[in-house]
């Protein structure tokens, strides 16, 4: 559990969300129609991420090594989202709106990183342009669409790839399933999705936190 817990910090300190280059050379006509569908893939997802009101899915979290932690997600746009971990892993990551803060019960320690800094940024930050900073990768399947964002002047930030299937129901009628963050260190996180329920009752109070530390160290 502490090699999940240390690689989850990883990732969400190094990976980040940012620019993308498309490529300037699109001079062939099928070339042109391509950059179209892609274009239009990406403004799908956006709007399928941005048309999240609330949120509630199950999620399980994978490391490179295989090892697995479980739990709920629950989300509120803008810019909240809880990772209530199963209770063997003593641990809870809250987004409040303008930071994650990552809470250790288990040494009792808290971190913290602003969203627009980490890879939940494509989710959370409402003024991060997807369409802009994503790239559209070919999933061989319709019916999926997966985009990678990264920073390529900044590589320490790492990479985000979100993965949406289509369903008629879901927002924007893209559905995400998971996503893979994959840090400048190689570390990978994989959250994998399930049972998502969207403009379910969500509250500000979903969003509170214990404070673990000792009063005379906060």
């Amino acid at each position: 559990m502490n090699h999940v817990k240390k690689t989850f910090r990883s990732c969400v300190s190094a990976a980040a969300l940012a620019a993308l280059s498309v490529p300037a050379v699109l001079a062939p006509t099928h070339a042109v129609a391509a950059a179209g569908e892609e274009a239009k893939l990406l403004d799908q997802a956006v709007a399928a991420l941005r048309g999240i009101d609330t949120l509630k899915a199950d999620f399980v979290q994978t490391d490179r090594s295989g090892q697995t932690v479980s739990g709920v997600l629950t989300m509120k746009n803008p810019g909240k989202i809880r990772f209530q971990y199963q209770p063997s892993a003593k641990m809870l990551i809250v987004g409040d709106g303008k930071a994650l803060n990552f809470v250790d019960y288990e040494v009792r320690q808290v971190q913290r990183w602003p969203i627009k800094n980490s890879p939940l940024g494509a989710l959370l930050d409402p003024t991060r342009d997807v369409a802009k900073f994503g790239k559209l990768l070919q999933t061989g399947n319709p019916n999926v669409v997966s985009i990678e964002v990264r920073d390529r002047s900044h590589p320490e930030y790492g990479v985000i790839t979100l993965i949406f299937t289509r369903k008629a129901s879901a927002p924007g009628g893209l559905e995400l399933t998971y996503w893979v963050s994959l840090d400048s260190q190689n570390k990978r996180t994989t959250i994998s999705l399930s049972n998502q329920r969207y403009g379910v009752p969500v509250t500000d109070n979903d969003f509170r936190w214990v404070d673990p530390r000792p009063r005379n160290r906060r």
